[in-house]
Formats: structure tokens, C-alpha cells, sequence
């Protein structure tokens, strides 16, 4: 079902998210929805190999636009993790903690 463990982690996410009530099944749905839409105008992912990349999208959409996470938090974490995946040997596991500007 998941192609990478980052899919499987912005599932669980989204699924925890709705368990705690901070959106609807129809919210996400329609948001989903929206990034696959935009996605397909762009012309982008005719194949559905980014499904996973249009589902990050909506859920970071989601929690911004319900200050859950502002927009600049989701920058910074997505730039630290660019950082560590850099960081990080080939065929080692990614951790945050590798980011060399980590203060963990």
C-alpha cells in the first residue's frame, strides 16, 4: 500500500489528526480532492505515483489553514528534514536528530 515510510507516516498523521476532531472526514476529503485536481491541471502525475505527495499537500494545507501548524513551522520542518536526509549516509534510516542544525 505505501511505496516509502513517509506515506505511511502522513496516513497515520491524518488519521490521528481526525480521531482528535481537528477535521472532518468531508474537510479532508474535499481538500484531498483539491490538491489531486490542482495537481491534474498542472499536468502533473498523470499516473497517480504522487498520490502520497497530493495527500501531504492537502494535510499541510489542513493544518495551516486550522493553525494547527503555521505555514512558516511547515517550511522550517520540511527544510530540516532536506537538511538531515542530506546528512544521513545512503541506506541509513532518516532522523530529524541528523539535521546538523538540529537543537534536539
Amino acid at each position: 500500500m505505501f511505496r516509502e515510510p513517509w506515506e505511511a507516516q502522513a496516513f497515520a498523521m491524518t488519521l490521528l489528526l481526525h480521531e482528535r476532531g481537528l477535521f472532518t472526514w468531508s474537510e479532508w476529503a474535499r481538500v484531498l480532492g483539491e490538491a489531486i485536481r490542482a495537481a491534474e491541471v498542472n499536468g502533473d502525475d498523470q499516473d497517480g505515483s504522487g498520490y502520497y505527495r497530493h495527500w501531504l499537500a492537502a494535510l499541510e494545507w489542513l493544518v495551516s489553514a486550522k493553525d494547527i501548524a503555521s505555514p512558516q513551522a511547515l517550511v522550517d520542518r520540511r527544510a530540516a528534514w532536506d537538511r538531515a536526509a542530506h546528512a544521513t549516509p545512503h541506506g541509513a534510516p532518516i532522523w530529524l536528530e541528523n539535521d546538523p542544525q538540529s537543537k534536539m
